[in-house]
Formats: structure tokens, C-alpha cells, sequence
């Protein structure tokens, strides 16, 4: 490819919608284009990138048994109806009829769809393990699509469904796919941990999220230097905290004008914030309220309130029904709450004394709250937000807290799916048996995303050489000078015959221009065809992350430039 063929509008100011680094550099490199909020039209340099990353993907799901299909992106809603999806799913779901008023969505996901492929087909446990999976477009109408390609409403994903006769081979198929993954972002070039994390909209049991560090990940992450756990702030599991043992005082209602807030009240009755229980109201998509409690100086983590009462959404609860079950916004407790009320209590709150907490009376407090003895018999789980310092659940060291991009999420579904849509099969006794499911995901265009928020500088993007646009990049000084020009010819083509992905950049533009052109891209290695080649022979290699350049012959420029790509 030349550069005077190539469709690469650069921009040398940032854009004023974009926000993180990845979007920015997309843009003024000429990679992407706005179409609307969360769409994007991918341009020939990152669909070169998006190409080789779904290379990569391929290569290591078919070496780990996967074969590829293509699934219809229109959906047909009675699948979604029959798992009780179509319902639930909510607004992120793009919806249409047809000319005949039938419903269809645009797929989000593809559980229902493979599922109901599989069941027709599958009859006997000779037929199984079984790994599907598609790289397509997947459509989520998101509230608020930002980010550029890191949070759209269309997006480009690779997903693998795995089918098996049992839950050991679920598990074998679930280890095939994390070490599947582990290759796919070692390949990419990526820094990544994978952390477990809640099955959220999916389902199922076990999963993981393969998250690479940046800073502008909207994931958080709890992990420990001291052995390898690692987990999402979603999923962190949290050690309870036991109080030091108090004689236990009455329960007693003080007055406490004005104290809406943790802070207020501790500071009115002169109690560190640890002492006071702090009330969060919920209504799930069933309009229950749910109460959930947690100390003072803790935060409540929703996902764990979802998964704690097995709900599907969780909303603020609105002050009519707060005071619907007995409660008052501002001053609760579990504490003549109205029965049967669904209360969720942190296991830490359960072993405080002497505690303070709402009255559910304005401005009255209780004081002298134990738990144990005064809130009944609640639901008793672990459910606050992991904070940086925490105990380890392994091992007991402080965790550290870092960011970072879901790239890509494995799950174990189990039988979720497969007994929702009557997927089964004959076990070797003949007996009819569900399928035992699990399901794998990636994002190709957000690893794209990730790996230029995780290599770049102040001049541009850094690629990876494995996924860059094109590895090197050929420059004559002056495209002018018809020796110059017939030497960079003859040394791209040579490069091409020996098999290397470059570009020759024959602009006639300002030597200037095209360098920082090249850095702003990011090709991982350019030769730079000056003066010197035709007067000495020699030609400047310069590598794109560390800055260096090399002096080489024409005679052994090429073993210099395999060596370089060799480590890159």
C-alpha cells in the first residue's frame, strides 16, 4: 500500500467531542469517523487492526476446538420470550416489527439464538463437547454510548458457546477459553489480568473478566500484590469485620434534628462514622422494596443487593414507598420495618454493638443498636464496595485498587439456558438431560481501544506490532528527488517480498509532515530513505516505542529490520 492511495484523513487538532485517549488519537489519525452517538465508521487503518486482532481470535478459538458459524443479528422475539429475557432486558434492546407485526430485536447477545440452533440438532452425548462461535455486530441501545469505540451502540464482538454433557465438562471447556483468551491478549500486546467478576445480565455461575490496565477503564479492580487474586469491585469478595466485644447498653431513641446524612448525625451525637449503619432503598423490577444496610463509612455495592434478593434491576426507591413499608428517607432501620419487606444486611453491620441507626421517625435516631438482638432475621450477605487496604479474601494483605478495560468476559451459564429452551440430550443410560452451557466474549473493536489507551505518548498511537496497521512504514525524505524515491521504491518492495506488512509513504509532502504523520498512527518501525542512501548507502531505522535508530547499509538494512520486528 502507498500512502498516496491510502484513505487516511488526518487531523492535527484534537476533536472537542472526544473525551479519553483512544478516542482522540482514533480520530486525528484518520481511523474512525462519527456516524451518531455510539456508531462509527471504521476507516482502512483500523480496519486493518480490527482485521488482524479477529486473526488472532480465530487462530486460538479454532486450536482450541471452536468452529465458526454466523448467526442471524435479527432476532426473532418469542426465543427471548421463552428464557423471560425479552421482558427484562430493558432498554438497551433495540426492538422492531416487521411488515407483518412481529417482533424482532437486533442482537445484544446471541444465548437464545445458539441455544435454540443447538436443540434441534443435538440428540446424543457422542455429539458433544460442542464450541460455536461468531465474530459480527452486536447492537445495544445504551443510555449513554461515550468514549468512542469503548462504549457503543454498535460494536463488533467475537462470541463462543460451549455445550456439554455435564459440569466437569463445562468447566474443561471454561479452561480451554481462559487460556484461549490469556494467548489472545498476550498476542495483542496487551498488560492484562483476569479478574472474576459477576455474571450480571447473563446469568449462570462462575466467571471472569480479562481486563487490561488503563487508566481510563470504567472497570475498578481489587487485586493482591502478595498472591495472584484479583477481581472486579463488582465481584471483590470481602471479609466480615468483627467488632471488639462492648457490654451491650438498651436500645434507646434519641432525637437528632436536621441529620440526613451519616456524617450529620455522627457528628451530632459525637459517635465515629464507623458506629452508625448506613440505609440504602430499593425497588426491583417487580416494584419490591428492598433495604439494604451497611456501616457508616462502607458503600453499598449493587451488584451483590441484586444477587443477595435474586433480582434482575435494582432502581432508587422513590420516598412514597419507603414510607409504604415503614420506612422514613433519611432515618431508617430495619427496626419496625413493615413484615415481609425484603432486608438485606452487610455481614459486618450484623456484628456491630452499641451502634447508631435510623428510627425510621424523622429526625429520631436509635442509639445502642446490636444487630443481632434488634433487626430480626434479615438477609445476611456480604454487600459492600471493595476500598483500596482491604484484606485480601486469600491470603489477608491490602489490596491495591488499579483501573482498567473489560476486553473480554467468560461465564459459566450451566443450565440456564438450555432448561429455559428445552435443549437437552440422551446421556449414555439413554436418560434426557440438559445441556450444560458456558459462554465467552470478546470486544474487538474495544481491545482496539484498549491497546491504544495502554501504548501511546504525546506524539501518537504506540502499536503493538501484531496488530498495528501496517508494521513498517517506508519514508523518502523528499519524494521530490527521483533517486530518493526509486530508492524507497525498491526497498518497500523488497520488504514486501520478504514478507513484511508495509506501507510506502511517496507524498510529496514536507519531510516533516509525514513523520509526524507516522507517529501519530503509530507504525511500529520506519525506515527513512534521506540523503544519505543515495550519497552512502545507508538508511535510518527508527523504532516507534523507544525512540531508537539504527544506521544500516542497503545491503543489511532488511536482517536489521526482521530483527527489530522479531522483538517488537
Amino acid at each position: 500500500m502507498r500512502t498516496s492511495q491510502l484513505y487516511a484523513p488526518t487531523l492535527r487538532e484534537v476533536p472537542a467531542e472526544a473525551e479519553v485517549i483512544s478516542h482522540k488519537l482514533m480520530l486525528r489519525a484518520g481511523m474512525i469517523r462519527k456516524a451518531a452517538g455510539g456508531l462509527y465508521t471504521y476507516l482502512p487503518l483500523a480496519w486493518r487492526t480490527i482485521k488482524k486482532i479477529e486473526q488472532i481470535i480465530r487462530e486460538e478459538m479454532d486450536a482450541a476446538g471452536g468452529q465458526e458459524i454466523a448467526m442471524p443479528i435479527v432476532q426473532p422475539s418469542e426465543l427471548w420470550k421463552e428464557t423471560g429475557r425479552w421482558e427484562v432486558y430493558g432498554d438497551e434492546m433495540f426492538r422492531l416489527n416487521d411488515r407483518h407485526g412481529r417482533e424482532f430485536c437486533l442482537g445484544p447477545t446471541h444465548e437464545e439464538m445458539v441455544t435454540s440452533i443447538v436443540r434441534d440438532e443435538v440428540r446424543s452425548y457422542k455429539q458433544l463437547p460442542l464450541l460455536l462461535y461468531q465474530i459480527q455486530n452486536k447492537y445495544r441501545d445504551e443510555i449513554r454510548p461515550r468514549f468512542g469505540l469503548m462504549r457503543g451502540r454498535e460494536f463488533i464482538m467475537k462470541d463462543l458457546y460451549s455445550f456439554d454433557k455435564d459440569e466437569e465438562g463445562m468447566r474443561i471447556s471454561y479452561k480451554k477459553m481462559y487460556d484461549a483468551y490469556t494467548n489472545i491478549f498476550t498476542r495483542c500486546g496487551l498488560k492484562f489480568r483476569p479478574v472474576e467478576a459477576d455474571n450480571g445480565a447473563i446469568g449462570g455461575g462462575g466467571s471472569h473478566e480479562f481486563t487490561v490496565l488503563a487508566d481510563a477503564g470504567e472497570s475498578t479492580i481489587a487485586y493482591c500484590e502478595k498472591c495472584d487474586y484479583a477481581a472486579s469491585d463488582e465481584k471483590a469478595e470481602l471479609k466480615t469485620i468483627h467488632s471488639e466485644t462492648e457490654a451491650l447498653l438498651p436500645l434507646e431513641k434519641v432525637a437528632t434534628p436536621g441529620t440526613k446524612t451519616i456524617a450529620l448525625v455522627a457528628d451530632y451525637l459525637k459517635v465515629p462514622v464507623e458506629k452508625t449503619i448506613k440505609a440504602v432503598a430499593y425497588q426491583t423490577e417487580k416494584d419490591e422494596v428492598v433495604l439494604a444496610f451497611v456501616r457508616g463509612d462502607h458503600e453499598v455495592n449493587e451488584v451483590k443487593v441484586l444477587n443477595a434478593v435474586d433480582a434482575i434491576a435494582l432502581r432508587m426507591a422513590d420516598e412514597a414507598a419507603i414510607r409504604a413499608v415503614g420506612g422514613e428517607p433519611g432515618f431508617m432501620s430495619p427496626i419496625g420495618i413493615k413484615k415481609g419487606t425484603k432486608i438485606v444486611v452487610d455481614a459486618t453491620v450484623m456484628e456491630m454493638q452499641n451502634a447508631v441507626a435510623g428510627a425510621n421517625e424523622v429526625d429520631a435516631h436509635y442509639i445502642n443498636v446490636t444487630p443481632k438482638r434488634d433487626f430480626g432475621e434479615p438477609i445476611v450477605a456480604d454487600l459492600r464496595l471493595v476500598q483500596e487496604g482491604d484484606p485480601c479474601p486469600h491470603c489477608g494483605a491490602p489490596l491495591k485498587m488499579t483501573r482498567g478495560i473489560e476486553a473480554g468476559q467468560v461465564f459459566m451459564l450451566g443450565t440456564k439456558y438450555s432448561k429455559a429452551l428445552g435443549a437437552t440430550f440422551l446421556d449414555e443410560s439413554g436418560k434426557e438431560k440438559p445441556l450444560v452451557m458456558g459462554c465467552y466474549g470478546i470486544g474487538v473493536g474495544r481491545t482496539m481501544a484498549a491497546a491504544i489507551e495502554q501504548n501511546n505518548d504525546k506524539d501518537g498511537v504506540i502499536w503493538p506490532k501484531s496488530i498495528a496497521p501496517f508494521e513498517v512504514v517506508v519514508v523518502p525524505v523528499n519524494a521530490k528527488v527521483p533517486e530518493q524515491l526509486a530508492l524507497a521504491e525498491s526497498i518497500y518492495e523488497e520488504l514486501k517480498k520478504a514478507g513484511v506488512d508495509v506501507l510506502l509513504d511517496d507524498r510529496k509532502e514536507r519531510a516533516g509532515v509525514k513523520f509526524k504523520d507516522c507517529d501519530l498512527i503509530g507504525y511500529p518501525l520506519r525506515v527513512t530513505v534521506g540523503p544519505k542512501a543515495v550519497e552512502e548507502g545507508t538508511v535510518e531505522l527508527r523504532v516507534r516505542k523507544s525512540g531508537e535508530t539504527f544506521v544500516e547499509t542497503k545491503d543489511n538494512y532488511l536482517a536489521k529490520v526482521q530483527e527489530l520486528l522479531a522483538v517488537l
